[in-house]
């Protein structure tokens, strides 16, 4: 989720009143699953070793390996019985407030298109493959499970406060971005890098980017870019501390200390960081002398 993408109109024809379509799985072309078991085949054998524990054991555990682009009637079945989610379709970006309301009520919103064979490696507006083979194997786990739940749920609250921006930082340097310290190394659980076959690399090996102990104001505080890899990444100690501090902390005096203090630039290091890593930067710098 991120403020920049969600747009805030009237459901298209043929949705629901909460931006629901059928997913409409016969309709799906040769073309598109073989796009889909193209992207599938090549995540699949680089992310033993990159990915978490918890999103591995989640791709195994809803068969999501399974040839083609999954029924999410079958895959809700699997996921209700596991962490009590299920995932919908929608026809594409929905507005905040119908985001958040479907997370808090355990309902993950995926788009029901998936991308033409060539643009394997980027597309602006997430598509089913972002969406489940990036995002569902982590609501298998239920830590994360119970975590994107309270998002949701804060979420709303966010709107309330003004706070949207504040908060949609958090998804996305947890959710869509997001490294965890497990006794084997940094691993990726975000949606965006496990999803993404150079990210995937990228944000492990590459020595550009910046890799910093999580901590919730400074997160909250940081810009980001959404056409780009990043220039920080925050590593988060487990899912446990990820799901306690966002259910022990009032958001509202976080976000009164926060909105008034200025932006935290996407490369920066601070004095009180706690780096693993202080990234050269050079991915940036080189991409900033490309002609335009």
């Amino acid at each position: 989720m991120a403020e920049e993408t969600h747009i805030d109109t009237r459901p298209p024809e043929g949705a629901n009143p909460d931006w629901t379509v059928p997913q409409d799985w016969s309709a799906y072309s040769e073309t598109d699953h073989r796009t889909w078991d193209t992207l599938f085949a090549r995540q699949a054998k680089l992310l033993p070793g990159r990915a978490s524990q918890s999103y591995l054991r989640g791709l195994d555990v809803l068969k999501l390996s399974k040839p083609g682009i999954p029924d999410f009637e079958e895959l809700s079945d699997r996921l209700m019985a596991l962490t009590g989610w299920q995932v919908v379709a929608v026809p594409g970006l929905v507005p905040d407030d119908v985001f958040f309301d479907h997370m808090a009520n355990r309902r993950f919103v995926a788009g029901n298109f998936i991308r033409r064979p060539d643009q394997l490696d980027y597309l602006q507006e997430p598509d089913v493959f972002h969406d489940v083979f990036g995002h569902v194997p982590m609501l298998a786990d239920p830590r994360f499970a119970d975590y994107l739940e309270a998002y949701g749920r804060g979420g709303l609250r966010a709107l309330e406060l003004g706070a949207l921006k504040q908060l949609a930082r958090l998804y996305w340097y947890t959710v869509e971005f997001g490294l965890i310290d497990e006794p084997e190394g940094l691993r990726i659980y975000g949606s965006g890098i496990v999803s993404s076959y150079s990210e995937s690399t990228f944000a492990l090996d590459d020595p550009s980017p910046n890799r910093i102990r999580f901590d919730l104001e400074r997160v909250m505080r940081t810009d980001y870019r959404i056409d780009d890899f990043q220039q920080s990444y925050f590593v988060i100690p487990s899912f446990d501390e990820l799901l306690r501090v966002t259910i022990e902390t009032d958001f509202e005096p976080v976000y009164e200390r926060i909105v008034g203090k200025p932006d935290i630039a996407i490369d920066a290091i601070l004095p009180e960081d706690d780096v693993i890593t202080r990234g050269t930067q050079r991915y940036a710098r080189e991409k900033a002398a490309e002609p335009a």
